[in-house]
Formats: structure tokens, C-alpha cells, sequence
């Protein structure tokens, strides 16, 4: 199942992506063109698929973090509640 994504905002400087999972809802395996940082709207049961293995971890409302371009990975809700996280990319 995917995840669902509303661009938020989109200039020279910045993307803001919304993204919308519901339970076992991925976003599909996808590499990172810039710097990024999560902020989560929702409390989450997160698990990441990327070349070195398998994470799982939980987040809290309003807990974030920042990961540097080149990421890859597929992220996946692996709770049993929907899910949401605002994603903002640093173009510059």
C-alpha cells in the first residue's frame, strides 16, 4: 500500500511534503537528491528498508530529525494507526 503525499510547498529554497500513512502503508524505495529534516505530526512506529538493512524505531509528536542527501531507503508505518510527518528538504 503507499503512502500518500501533499507537496506543501515547493521554490528554490525548499520542498515541504506532507505524507499521509496508514498502517503498513511505504513510500516506496527512494534515494534523497537534498539534506532533509522530519518533523512528525503524529505519534509513529516507523520501520526503514535501505541498502545496509532493516531500522526500526518510534517517534513522538513533534520529534524530528535531520538526515543528510543521498539517503535511500523505503519507509514503512509499522503501527497499527495512521501515521503523518511533514518532510522539508533544503534545496540550497
Amino acid at each position: 500500500m503507499q503512502a500518500e503525499s501533499t507537496r506543501r510547498e515547493d521554490n528554490a529554497e525548499v520542498r515541504v511534503t506532507e505524507w499521509r500513512f496508514a498502517p503498513g502503508a511505504a513510500t516506496g524505495y527512494h534515494r534523497h537528491e537534498y539534506d532533509y529534516v522530519v518533523v512528525y505530526v503524529t505519534a509513529a512506529k516507523i520501520r526503514a528498508v535501505g541498502p545496509d538493512g532493516e531500522i526500526s524505531f518510534e517517534m513522538a509528536p513533534g520529534q524530528c530529525y535531520f538526515r543528510k542527501a543521498g539517503v535511500e531507503h523505503d519507509v514503512i508505518n509499522a503501527g497499527d494507526a495512521p501515521v503523518t510527518f511533514v518532510e522539508i528538504e533544503l534545496k540550497r
